[in-house]
């Protein structure tokens, strides 16, 4: 006897379905039955069944429209055709619509038991694929990064090459990029997966924490330390401490930064007993080091043993190609949280996800994506299932500002130019025309959300030149960005 297995058959012909369904059931199959079309689909809507079986005539419906629907609604449920009028065309469409088998009327017991066997097994073999394809995303780490972005895969190349390498890695990039990410990722491919991976937001702690955090102490340490504690850095020995934010750490903890990325060696905080690890260091910053450097506010040595090896992720507004791809997924997993039938965003409401300048970058777009699917009607999202700032809504209910780096002669205004022709005198007409250029790649900036890719279509010019004119013209400050206007 086969395993038992719940069968939904599908059939106008009420005399041969109640047969057919009590020859299935004495074979062991817990077997349903429905009559129509829409019977059928409302059977499928509340029970999960392994196989559907279905006549290819329903009475005045076609059996085909239930396999376009099971293929789309209830993926993993293979289906079986069953038809008195089969002809070589036939059996193509019902292959092409996702049927696994066609069986021609009358139907033979023991055919019918080895196609129902076979799609079986199907189902079995793609659900333990499906297992193993998730498996092996979260042992690999970088099949969890969303992306066909050029940048993202020079970044993908980078962390292969650098993956075992016992420098210190710096990643940096905007808040939401996916800093944490990479770093888990360039851990799951490295020698040392086996061990830890231990994650601390410097900027969360005050210094004498964060002491206490990444070193330990000994009992007395402090008030309130009644015991010994290890750090982060022991707790990660023989594998990967991720230290994000580390830009907020006070010129003390640099000091002492360096010295444990340079000996792998410390003392806990109150004790003297000096420890050795064997940690692998990756880092991770928001800020511009560089300019810190600059300020004083970063030291240059700590600066220069951490910058080994820089990993700049790109913005989100700057892969905008890979918003669909990620919207796809962050769709399909809110969906199945919340338990909503969700058949994504229509053109529409993408074109808008994709024009929208994203300050919080993947991040952000993941709790858009959730609010939409939490709060839709209608299994089609559409642009009034996001929020006004996606929109651009609160933004155009602004006035326009005056902007850094204005040329003589021109100024906004309501978000209108004026032009005063009599402080031009002794200008070129490169610089007289400097003003009215810039306000209409600004004004086409905003009306595409900054994305420049859309800008530079609109004006009809290549992105590289968009990019010379906006550092020329002063529109590279990302200051008029996120401004009100």
């Amino acid at each position: 006897m086969m395993p038992a297995a719940s069968i939904l058959l599908v059939d106008d012909d009420h005399h041969l379905a109640t047969s057919l369904g009590e020859w299935l059931a004495e074979e062991g199959f817990e077997t349903h039955l429905a009559g129509t079309l829409e019977d059928a689909r409302q059977q499928l809507k509340q029970h999960a069944f392994e196989l559907v079986i279905t006549d290819l005539r329903l009475g005045g419906e076609d059996g085909m429209t239930l396999v376009s629907d099971v293929k789309k609604h209830h993926s993993d449920t293979p289906v079986l055709v069953m038809t008195g009028y089969a002809t070589p065309n036939t059996a193509v469409e019902a292959v092409r619509a996702g049927a696994v088998d066609l069986l021609t009327k009358p139907v033979i017991d023991d055919e019918l038991l080895l196609a129902i066997d076979r799609a079986m097994n199907q189902r079995k073999i793609e659900a333990e694929n499906e297992t193993l394809r998730r498996q092996l995303d979260q042992r690999s780490g970088l099949e969890n990064i969303l992306s066909h972005d050029y940048r993202m895969m020079k970044i993908f190349d980078v962390i292969d090459s650098v993956a075992d390498a016992k420098a210190s890695i710096l990643i940096t990039g905007e808040n939401g990029t996916g800093k944490s990410m990479i770093a888990r990722a360039i851990h799951n491919r490295c020698a040392r997966r086996s061990g830890p991976f231990i994650e601390v937001a410097c900027g969360a702690l005050p210094d004498t924490l964060l002491e206490s955090e990444l070193f330990g102490h000994v009992a007395g340490a402090y008030t309130g330390a009644n015991t010994d504690r290890r750090g982060k850095f022991e707790l990660a020995d023989g594998g990967t401490l991720f230290l994000d934010e580390i830009a907020t750490a006070t010129p003390a903890m640099q000091v002492k930064l360096l010295r444990v990325l340079q000996e792998l060696q410390f003392e806990p905080l109150g004790g003297m007993e000096t420890r050795s690890v064997d940690t692998r260091v990756i880092l991770a910053t928001n800020e511009n080091l560089d300019q810190a450097v600059a300020d004083g506010s970063f030291r240059q040595d700590l600066y220069y043993r951490i910058n080994v090896v820089n990993i700049v992720l790109p913005s989100l507004r700057e892969r905008t190609g890979d918003i669909p791809l990620l919207v796809d997924h962050f769709l399909r997993e809110a969906a199945e949280t919340a338990g909503r039938d969700i058949d994504g965003f229509d053109r529409e409401a993408m074109k808008c996800l994709q024009s929208y300048a994203w300050p919080g970058n993947v991040r952000q777009l993941e709790n858009v994506v959730e609010r939409a699917v939490l709060l839709a009607t209608d299994r089609v999202l559409t642009k009034d299932d996001l929020p006004p700032d996606v929109l651009g809504t609160s933004a155009n209910q602004h006035a326009s500002i005056g902007s850094v780096g204005h040329s003589p002669g021109v100024t906004a205004s309501s978000g209108a130019s004026s032009f005063n022709p009599a402080v031009l005198d002794g200008c070129s007409l490169r610089e007289a025309l400097e003003g009215p250029e810039r306000e209409i790649i600004l004004h086409s900036l905003r009306r595409h959300n900054w994305n420049r890719a859309a800008t530079a279509d609109e004006l009809e010019i290549n992105r590289t030149t968009l990019y010379k004119k906006m550092k020329r013209l002063g529109l590279d400050d990302p200051r008029l960005q996120y401004a009100n206007h």
